[in-house]
């Protein structure tokens, strides 16, 4: 290697160097440099003369430091420093004024250099799977449009920490030990992707309901206040809820119409006031075998959108049903006793979210693929053994919850071709394999397949999430 060699890229991946040749370091016009997936543990001096340099990859090796002189690394817009052994970061690492880039994933770092939050430059920056505890604040990265800090043990989330992220756009806070989420989380008005779940978060505040978010997460916090079939059914559902509570809120004082002055003499049964204010038809919770026949008379003469008799005894759904079937958008038939779909339901041809969790079904009829408007379906905790064929000719389907039955194949072909479909879930199953095609589906955002007795892919490719999921799938399709 000489001083004036013109070498632009050089890519030495997947070796077994444990040192570099300070050769490397006269390669004045040197724009990119990976050297992943070896095993370094120190960046050797003159690195900082690697002026022209604008992407440097040195993931997965075994640096424990970074050195103060990467600074001078004015050039950098791409830093990717994951998978390594990191206690800390440089604070000087904040004079890369050009830095768009920065990768700091899978470290053992439990603070972050409030320097950090000067980089104005920044675009992305990914601290998951560390040990942060503090969230830093970001005064100046007001370009910085998405943060990953999955998988650390941040507590607490401030104003201070959100205030200036003006153009974020996805903000990843899963699996931490997050307790509350902050009004100020409404100011971010930018941002399109929120991931809370898997923290310590007992409510939400209704103000979140007025973000324009395309996904928020919320699975595994113990909430209170929003109930688990509304966060079922998804992003939409989960923010329209939210907006009308801030307008219960704001009209609560003023309702001073009493509930008893709209309730029918069997009081005990029909709450007209929910049908007339929520279009709620809910009979829940009452252990009955049958819906009483009044609580299907309380509908005359108005709209219903919503039926809720779950947690009860049903063992057949009710054929009344059928007399809400061109308003009806929601229905939750969970916790009863049925063992079946009747084709009563199968007439609600403006059906979106369907919950039939803990049940006994084993199968659903044909007749279901009219239901041309369905979204979610819960199928949870029910005896099916095999993936019910129909939803495959559901095309509006975007969310599939399966869990916890004893499905045993899936039909990855048929699968690609719901293009709709972002959310699988088939936890705690019976698949011996997962097929490779399955890798094609990339129109899935969310694949869960923890618990079931397959070999692959290993629990540590399924920690590393959808994506890694469907890659590893996709490169075990046989030519």
């Amino acid at each position: 290697m000489t001083s004036d060699s013109c070498l632009p890229l050089l890519f030495l991946i997947h070796n077994k160097l444990k040192m570099l040749p300070e050769e490397i370091t006269s390669l004045k016009n040197l724009k990119a440099l990976h050297l992943q997936h070896n095993e370094l543990t120190c960046i050797p001096e003159g690195f900082e003369h690697l002026s022209s340099l604008e992407d440097l990859d040195l993931s997965s090796n075994r640096l424990a430091t970074v050195p103060a002189d990467f600074a001078l690394l004015s050039n950098l817009l791409r830093l990717n420093l994951s998978s390594n052994q990191l206690k800390n970061l440089p604070a000087e690492i904040s004079r890369m004024k050009r830095l768009k880039h920065l990768d700091c994933d899978a470290n053992l770092l439990e603070t972050v250099p409030p320097d950090v939050g000067s980089m104005e430059s920044l675009e992305l920056l990914y601290l998951r799977r560390n040990k942060l505890r503090v969230l830093p604040e970001f005064p100046s990265c007001r370009q910085l449009k998405e943060l990953y800090l999955a998988e650390n043990q941040i507590e607490k989330l401030g104003a201070e920490h959100l205030q200036h992220l003006q153009a974020i756009l996805v903000l990843d806070l899963r699996s931490n030990k997050l307790r509350s989420v902050p009004e100020e989380m409404a100011l971010l008005q930018s941002l399109e992707r929120l991931d809370l779940s898997n923290n310590d978060i007992s409510s939400l505040p209704c103000s979140l309901g007025n973000l324009h978010l395309k996904f928020l997460a919320l699975e595994g916090n113990p909430l209170r206040t929003i109930r688990r079939e509304i966060i079922a059914k998804g992003t939409q559902e989960v923010l329209k809820y939210l907006r009308s509570k801030i307008k219960d809120d704001r009209t609560n004082q003023n309702d001073s119409v009493p509930e008893t002055a709209m309730t029918l003499p069997s009081e005990a049964r029909v709450n007209i006031h929910a049908i007339v204010t929520l279009k709620l038809l809910d009979y829940s919770d009452k252990q009955a075998t049958l819906i009483p026949d009044d609580i299907f008379d309380a509908t005359k003469n108005t709209v219903v959108t919503s039926i809720n008799f779950s947690k009860n005894q049903l063992c057949e759904i009710p054929q009344r049903i059928a007399e809400l079937k061109e308003m009806v958008l929601d229905v939750n038939l969970s916790f009863n006793k049925l063992s079946l779909v009747s084709h009563e339901l199968c007439l609600l041809q403006k059906l979106a979210f369907l919950d039939l969790r803990n049940n006994f079904l084993s199968s659903l009829p044909e007749e279901m693929s009219s239901l041309t408007k369905l979204q979610t379906i819960n199928l949870s905790f029910n005896r099916f053994k095999v993936f019910p064929a129909v939803l495959y000719h559901i095309s509006t389907l975007e969310t599939i919850l399966i869990s916890n039955n004893q499905v045993g194949s899936v039909d990855p072909l048929k699968m690609k071709l719901m293009e709709n479909l972002s959310t699988l879930d088939l936890q705690n199953n019976d698949l011996l394999q997962i097929p490779p095609e399955l890798g094609n589906c990339v129109q899935l955002r969310t694949l869960l397949l923890d618990g079931n007795p397959f070999r692959v892919p290993r629990a540590a490719i399924l920690m590393k999430g959808t994506a890694a999921v469907l890659e590893y799938l996709r490169d075990r399709i046989p030519a």
